[in-house]
């Protein structure tokens, strides 16, 4: 059966997954690229993130480990409005995301938001489609066009808040990173006793940060 999963969603000791304000020079706001440098020292960033070859170099301990699942088994993606572009995105007709014309994604990718727009055929097999939708029926979506894979939950933070407050999340991959933001879109509120629902383990990598996987407890 098709899962839904999520992988690599980095957040800080004080619960935030991006800071403030997002802008077209600051994508996540204040926080930099702190939240994710134990990513982009891996194998799997020189590889997939830098476009390098198989001599691309980077580590390729626990945090690669992790971090090259994030390409594994998908057919489709959903993300919120707020990765696909910053604030005002909807109003450039030019604006095709952040990632250039060979996304990596390289699946139908379902963009959550109020405005609609036709479909972005990118290169690479990535088509942004732009949906106004609610997660339950966002999810039905895009599992159909992942054909049977699963489907991932790219982020930004609401919108990964908003699939676990609805129990739609099969799995989760979240990176706790030694830092404390302050301020800028938290991950945490609303879902009180998430944990009773998953199981959770935790793995300490040398890069100081901690991988915490949630698994969806079975049913008896």
């Amino acid at each position: 059966m098709s899962l839904t999963r999520i992988h690599n969603l980095s957040i800080s000791l004080d619960g935030f997954a991006t800071g403030e304000p997002q802008s077209a020079e600051a994508p996540f706001g204040h926080a930099g690229h702190r939240l994710h440098e134990w990513m982009l020292r891996t194998r799997f960033w020189a590889v997939e993130g830098a476009g390098g070859g198989a001599d691309a170099g980077g580590s390729t301990g626990v945090d690669h480990a992790f971090a090259e699942r994030h390409g594994i088994g998908f057919g489709a993606e959903i993300m919120g409005a707020n990765k696909f572009g910053p604030p005002g995105w909807q109003d450039d007709p030019d604006w095709r995301g952040w990632w250039g014309p060979n996304p990596p994604f390289h699946t139908p990718t379902f963009v959550l938001t109020h405005h609609r727009l036709p479909p972005m055929e990118m290169e690479g097999g990535t088509t942004f489609h732009f949906l106004d939708a609610a997660p339950a029926d966002a999810l039905e979506t895009a599992r159909a066009a992942a054909d049977g894979k699963d489907v991932r939950i790219g982020g930004g933070p609401t919108v990964v808040r908003d699939f676990l407050a609805a129990g739609l999340v099969d799995h989760m991959h979240l990176v706790q990173v030694p830092i404390v933001l302050g301020r800028g879109v938290r991950l945490w509120d609303g879902l009180e006793a998430l944990e009773d629902a998953y199981d959770v383990e935790a793995v300490s990598s040398p890069s100081g940060v901690t991988h915490l996987t949630f698994s969806r407890t079975p049913v008896p």
